[in-house]
């Protein structure tokens, strides 16, 4: 009972002799410092947005320009040509000051207003050199003259050492392209997937759409643009993500994993205590805004980091119609799973962050506690895992009162949702197919009822060591989640590490308060609705044929000798893998970023073009000489560079006909093109995870640290999703899912042609399918 002593600050009771007050020292010292913590990080956000305000200036440069601007008046020189004349009659209107104080204000005013204009004058002026994008498209290790001096003017204009959102005023607005150079490059992406009678009859509607109803949305669309930050992102958010009402679980919510081959330790609290630790040293991070922003081009040009901030803190909330996104300024606390139990454990003492050894120890105590789940509360997850309307109204009817709403919002509310899993999962290399593909299947939807999907990040540590993450997809893209991961896993392995005998390094606190357990009271109805979510999610689970594989006959060091983009040589290796599997072409979806804009999120490569069919072609074409078939390939893939350049600066298809398409539903305005167009499955969905922070893992001095990437589930029922990482040099490491109800697919029988595409396409450039170097 000490730790609920300590909650009370302090008590008193009435005796004979008056009021006895005992007061609880130790409360009211947790009190002072939680208060200090507070105000603490209410300085450090309201100096960096005095620091990201001004950017690329400094706050400093302030008192640079005013003294400047008194100095050269005291010199009898007027730099403000007037002004400060101006401003000093004025001042003088007030007959409250006397001479000399009126010229010191008058030139601390005009020296402001300079200092504000030489801010929004740079400002502007990076805005219109990070419009231009023509250094995309120029050849590979090739630099014009003029590429560098215009890279040397964006360094002029981005200041010193920008913090993570500093570069956000500055970035350019999405552009919105023409209709007609939409419409064209649709047709031109279609074109090899459809019969002659079925592409003349499209390109009927398309033309028509273009010269009839497109011009019309795009006026809409244009308008947008212009008030807007970003024409699609709010759309794409609330559209795409927040209006599903299909489980989020396999259709949208994603999975990384854990370092391939290495365990740290095998203690499960103890890996626990260190990569939370590491995670909230990474959110420390954030709310500082000490993450750089990152920069292409030689660290010249800055993407967009809007999305870094509903990282943490943050709860997907359902609702009948639409959900919608919850996001707490800070949260002090973490919900941990355990066999069917929730624990609320405090990420604080003594106004600091629980010590990796420290949060072990309180892993451990939930690993140690014997109490059984409560009525209803085991499976209660499964609610997050099935239809969104369901969990919607049971979450109004049962959670909106009471114990249920106190514990509920202690898991909505917390920093992130940790599961302890009764599973071991990871790499064997016993059996290393079915060990992965358990992995990946763990890590996507588990038993249904142990994550909790509608939180942005549920960290999950298995009993032998292992750990993963799923994420909830509405609020960012991967690429966000993977740069936490990233410094995650370096962190704990290269900064923490454990002691001799695999158990977090320092010494336990057992004055720090046990974990809470939190307490439901879930009425009968509301544990048939349970039951009912975990049915239909069960069935939906156990239908992912997850193969999750690494491959290791070459990596992106042998494909970039052939001089060729690493991502397009897999590119090209999918299209034949799957018409080998299928005998056919499909719709290829690849995702590509466009954050070189502000809030951009994704754009789709349409990866299956004319020039990737007629190279699949000549491959299973036996009449086709090597040199024909290279020549083919070098084709297909410049054409793959061009998409990817062209989607990543604003010139894609999908993401502009998408919005057309809102506009005529706001308008209630029918289009059959626009229809059709959004109704067309994507059958090969493809994405690569990028490695963002090489320098955090020296592969070349420990080539075993090497990432497993993370995956996503099929986005067709008849389809394939494919996810990919290259490692380094020598590893990619390939997630491939699809569902067994559908005669058609099959995941390791296309990761079969997969590996053999890929060292079928390596021989073209006369290298054998094993040679690394």
């Amino acid at each position: 009972m000490a730790e609920a002593h300590q909650a009370v600050a302090f008590q008193f009771t009435v005796t004979p002799d008056g009021i006895d007050l005992r007061l609880s020292h130790e409360a009211l010292k947790q009190i002072y410092l939680s208060g200090l913590h507070s105000w603490k990080k209410k300085f450090i956000r309201f100096k960096n947005g005095i620091i990201t305000g001004v950017y690329p200036a400094s706050p400093s440069s302030w008192l640079i320009v005013v003294v400047g601007v008194m100095s050269t008046m005291y010199a009898k020189i007027d730099p403000s040509l007037g002004i400060i004349a101006k401003i000093n009659r004025t001042l003088d209107t007030t007959g409250c000051m006397s001479s000399q104080t009126k010229n010191v204000v008058s030139g601390v005013l005009f020296g402001t207003g300079l200092w504000v204009a030489l801010i929004i004058t740079m400002r502007y002026s990076l805005k219109v050199l990070l419009s231009y994008h023509g250094w995309m498209f120029a050849q590979h290790g090739k630099i014009s003259r003029a590429t560098r001096i215009w890279m040397g003017l964006v360094k002029v204009f981005s200041g010193r050492k920008p913090m993570l959102y500093s570069f956000q005023t500055s970035l350019p607005r999405l552009p919105v392209p023409a209709v007609k150079d939409t419409v064209d490059r649709y047709l031109e992406s279609v074109k090899p997937l459809m019969k002659e009678s079925d592409f003349k009859r499209m390109t009927v509607l398309a033309q028509d759409f273009a010269v009839s109803l497109g011009p019309k949305l795009q006026w809409y669309l244009k308008l947008k643009s212009w008030w807007a930050t970003n024409y699609v992102s709010d759309w794409w958010e609330e559209y795409v993500y927040l209006r599903g009402r299909g489980p989020l679980m396999v259709n949208s919510n994603y999975y990384a994993m854990d370092l391939l081959y290495v365990m740290p330790t095998q203690i499960q609290a103890a890996r626990a205590g260190n990569s939370i630790h590491a995670i909230l040293l990474y959110r420390r991070r954030l709310d500082r805004e000490e993450i750089k922003p990152i920069l292409l081009l030689g660290s010249t040009v800055p993407l967009c980091s809007a999305q870094w901030e509903r990282m943490f803190n943050t709860s997907r909330i359902p609702g009948e119609e639409t959900d919608t996104i919850q996001h707490m300024r800070d949260s002090k606390h973490i919900v941990v799973f355990h066999k069917g139990r929730y624990f609320k454990v405090w990420l604080y003492y003594d106004g600091r962050l629980l010590k990796p050894r420290e949060i072990e120890q309180q892993m451990q105590r939930i690993l140690d506690d014997p109490s059984e789940p409560q009525p209803g509360e085991a499976k209660l997850a499964a609610l997050t895992a099935g239809e969104r309307v369901p969990w919607a109204k049971c979450r109004q009817a049962y959670f909106g009162h009471g114990k249920n709403k106190q514990s509920l919002d202690a898991v909505e509310k917390a920093a992130f949702f940790v599961t302890l899993d009764e599973t071991e999962q990871g790499y064997r290399k016993e059996d290393p197919e079915a060990s992965m593909d358990s992995y990946a299947k763990s890590l996507l939807h588990g038993r249904c009822f142990d994550r909790w999907f509608d939180k942005s990040l549920t960290f999950i540590v298995f009993k032998n060591g292992k750990i993963g993450m799923n994420a909830e997809h509405s609020w960012a893209d991967a690429p966000i989640v993977a740069h936490l991961w990233e410094y995650v896993l370096a962190t704990d392995c290269f900064q923490l590490g454990y002691a001799e005998d695999g158990h977090c390094k320092g010494d336990p606190n057992p004055n720090i308060p046990y974990p809470t357990r939190l307490q439901w009271d879930i009425p009968e109805e509301c544990q048939q609705v349970i039951e009912t979510s975990l049915n239909s999610a069960t069935i939906l689970a156990s239908d992912v044929d997850f193969h999750s594989f690494p491959f290791h006959t070459f990596g992106k060091g042998l494909i970039k000798k052939c001089r060729t983009s690493p991502d397009a040589f897999v590119q090209l290796a999918l299209q034949l893998a799957h018409y080998k599997d299928m005998g056919k072409f499909c719709l290829t979806y690849e995702a590509s970023m466009t954050r070189l804009f502000r809030e951009g999120r994704t754009e789709t490569v349409r990866s299956c073009s004319t020039e990737s069919c007629n190279f699949v072609l000549a491959m299973v074409d036996p009449t086709q000489t090597f040199e024909q078939r290279l020549r083919l390939f070098k084709v297909a893939s410049e054409k793959h560079q061009h998409l990817y350049r062209l989607a990543m600066t604003g010139s894609g298809i999908d993401r502009h006909l998408f919005c057309l398409y809102v506009v005529s539903k706001y308008l209630a305005v029918d289009s059959p093109f626009l229809k059709e167009v959004l109704s067309e499955p994507w059958r090969l969905s493809t994405s690569q995870t990028p490695q963002q922070q090489v320098e955090l893992f020296d592969l070349e001095r420990n080539p075993e640290y090497v990432s497993s990437g993370g995956g996503f589930g099929p986005v067709a029922d008849d389809g394939y999703g494919v996810s990919y990482i290259l490692v380094g040099e020598n590893l990619i490491n390939f997630h491939i899912s699809s569902k067994f109800s559908s005669p058609e697919t099959d995941s390791h029988r296309f990761g079969k042609h997969l590996r053999q595409a890929m060292t079928d396409i390596i021989r073209l450039f006369g290298f054998s399918a094993n040679s690394k170097k």
